[in-house]
């Protein structure tokens, strides 16, 4: 088999990727590896190496510095050090660098540490959610997910410990990342004050590789003097790459990325393989599809090392495609976009870009989260070929026609336009931010998500009549999960249960505990030791009794496999556990245990089919249950569900449903008044 694809500079349509490198021709040259250097000269190379002066001048003169640069100029990794060089962590203050993903912050942490030259968690530490490799004293530099930053606002206004805070990877406009800079920009107190006004000394870093810069400049300077924020291009990429189109669309990507990947095997010398697809099922099958083909490699070409990339991995398992290849193997890293930002895997050369990418939506309407595949924006590309020139020259191969490529869209939509508002409702009131219609939103979110989160909220006791925060409302928007398994947290002092619901919350926290083979003798016997396990109740209950039976026995890698539970997942639901204990006692909750009762412990849950699901193949008794999540793949399913009586969800409903009606008018009358486009297009309560 041959690759068919179109190569720049021959009669075929090619790419302007990276004009800064054309002149170097269209022949992609050996580049040394950059581990050949010494990590002083590696820093040097960099493109961003040349703007050092202009970039701490701008920190220096502005308040906020908006920096474009391409991917693998070094934004990511230099410039907090370059922070760090020039005395901004001085006097105890810490240089923040946020990431949209849990892997970035990890990995780019580590990096920057031995470019340091010190222990992960000293003077560079990172903290994502439920992991902290930080120290409170000696960390001057600190990675972290932005979501973990924004939390750190609600206890900290002002973020008064941090000198300089820099959000990277703006472009892909995450949730807390709009959330972020709004607050940044103007946080709505009592005296209505912006951090940079209570704190002139406080710096803002936005960054990313393709972001729009004339539309954030117009944000931050917005109400301000537009001497306020300056931009900074950063020009060139460390190595060049090459861009190949197929000449026809293909009908089935994830096969066609196997071949091609079979393919780059056989006709390249070395170097890794990164190929992106939209989910864990693509993925599997992808990888599937290359272990069939791994006893016909012929004799002389490298081994392969198959590698998955995706969200639903521990960080662990996350980790492990940073580890270098072994001689005579080449990685094939087969990832969804959690690899397109900020991940740096030393020894890829080959792209593989499938073209779609899987977002997920919500419907405020039905409280229906789906799953949709979409073609790729034109910002998402560029990162994804840009993956190919991190460490040495390269090669991205679309597996999509050029004339695809020209038709995409600019950006994907922000996050904020297209999900469940009430846990960001929640954390934007507990900061004093009671007025939305007065919060400068980056994109402001649907008129019916607002509406629908705040009915949430009101119906749940945490947003009172006036539309302020209650006590309780305050307590949950602090803990680090979302309102609905908070909320049940705070529900477990009235029906005597908080040991067993503390349990479910940290279980419900981390994804896939039981590891089931797909078909087969292998899987046919997980299936029968999770039955072990399985309550008749449902998987609250089933989740309860797996962590009890880890506990019991020891904690121990070799039991859990016995048992077709995974020791990673059980752990870190331990160390979850720990830590949400700690916000229980804070708030004077009881940790009791229900001794058994499973009728209060699943009354508890009402606060607020998956395959998977230990109901999936039988009916509840009552024909009534109660889910943890609800989503739309291919059809619409939900995850972790329990039985529940009829009589106990219909009692509650009837006692809110005016509350909630009244609420509502009331809401969108002050709406009205406001001459705001949050004007509800939608009457009556909600079912």
């Amino acid at each position: 088999m041959s690759l068919t694809f179109w190569k720049p500079g021959t009669a075929g349509p090619g790419s302007t990727l990276d004009r800064a490198t054309e002149s170097e021709g269209n022949v992609v040259q050996s580049a040394p590896n950059h581990s050949a250097y010494s990590i002083q000269a590696q820093r040097e190379r960099l493109p961003i190496a040349k703007h050092r002066e202009k970039l701490m001048y701008c920190v220096e003169m502005y308040g906020v510095t908006i920096v474009v640069g391409q991917t693998g100029c070094g934004k990511t990794t230099q410039l907090p050090q370059y922070l760090f060089e020039c005395g901004w962590a001085a006097d105890g203050h810490v240089i923040a660098c946020t990431q949209p993903r849990r892997v970035a912050a990890t990995s780019v942490a580590g990096r920057v540490a031995s470019e340091i030259g010190c222990s992960l968690g000293e003077e560079v530490g990172y903290t994502i959610r439920f992991e902290d490799v930080s120290d409170k004293e000696r960390t001057r530099i600190r990675y972290m997910t932005d979501g973990m930053l924004f939390r750190e606002t609600l206890l900290d206004p002002l973020l008064s410990r941090y000198s300089v805070i820099m959000i990277d990877e703006a472009h892909e406009r995450s949730l807390y990342t709009d959330l972020l800079l709004g607050v940044l920009k103007k946080h709505v107190n009592l005296l209505c004050s912006a951090i940079r006004r209570k704190r002139p000394s406080l710096r803002l870093i936005v960054s990313s590789a393709t972001l729009d810069a004339t539309s954030f400049l117009e944000y931050f300077t917005s109400g301000t003097s537009p001497e306020e924020a300056t931009v900074v291009s950063l020009e060139g990429r460390m190595y060049p790459v090459e861009v190949a189109y197929l000449q026809e669309p293909t009908p089935d990507y994830v096969r066609k990325a196997a071949e091609v990947a079979w393919n780059i095997n056989l006709e390249h010398g070395r170097g890794d393989i990164l190929i992106f697809l939209t989910g864990r099922e693509e993925i599997d099958r992808c990888l599937e599809e290359l272990a069939e083909l791994l006893p016909t490699l012929p004799r002389g070409a490298s081994r392969l090392t198959l590698l998955a990339l995706h969200a639903g991995l521990t960080t662990e398992e996350q980790l492990r495609v940073f580890e270098p290849a072994e001689q005579g193997f080449r990685k094939v890293i087969v990832a969804t976009n959690i690899a397109e930002a900020s991940v740096t895997i030393d020894g890829v050369k080959f792209v593989i870009d499938s073209g779609f990418v899987k977002i997920r939506t919500y419907n405020p309407t039905t409280f229906l989260a789906s799953l949709s595949t979409v073609p790729v924006s034109l910002a998402s590309a560029t990162q994804r070929a840009g993956r190919a020139g991190r460490t040495s020259s390269g090669i991205c191969y679309r597996l999509y026609p050029a004339s695809t490529f020209a038709s995409l869209s600019r950006t994907i939509p922000p996050e904020i336009t297209r999900t469940d508002m009430t846990t960001p409702i929640l954390q934007l009131k507990s900061l004093g931010i009671d007025d939305l219609m007065k919060f400068e939103w980056v994109s402001a979110p649907p008129a019916e998500s607002v509406l629908r989160a705040l009915e949430g909220l009101v119906s749940a006791g945490m947003i009172s009549d006036n539309g302020r925060l209650t006590v309780v409302g305050e307590q949950v928007a602090e803990c680090p999960v979302e309102v609905g398994v908070a909320r049940m947290l705070f529900s477990s002092k009235e029906f005597k249960c908080g040991e067993e619901i503390l349990t479910i919350a940290a279980m419900t926290s981390v994804q896939d505990i039981f590891v089931i083979p797909d078909g087969g003798a292998q899987g046919a016997i997980a299936e029968l030791e999770r039955r072990k396990f399985t309550a008749e109740e449902g998987d609250h209950l089933t989740l309860l009794n797996a962590y009890n039976a880890f506990k019991r026995y020891g904690q121990s890698s070799s039991w859990c496999k016995s048992h077709a539970l995974s020791f990673r997942a059980m752990s870190r639901a331990v160390s979850i556990r720990s830590q949400l204990k700690k916000y229980m006692v804070r708030f004077g909750l009881p940790i009791e245990s229900c001794e058994g009762d499973a009728k209060r412990l699943r009354q508890c849950l009402i606060l607020h089919v998956h395959p998977t699901s230990v109901l999936f193949t039988r009916k509840a008794r009552t024909g009534w249950v109660i889910f943890h999540e609800l989503e739309e793949t291919k059809k619409t399913q939900i995850r972790i569900l329990t039985e529940i009586e009829p009589d106990w969800y219909v009692f509650k409903y009837s006692i809110a449903n005016d509350d909630f009606h009244s609420f509502r008018i009331q809401l969108q009358c002050r709406l009205l008044d406001h001459g705001h486009k949050y004007q509800s297009r939608h009457n009556g309560a909600t079912r």
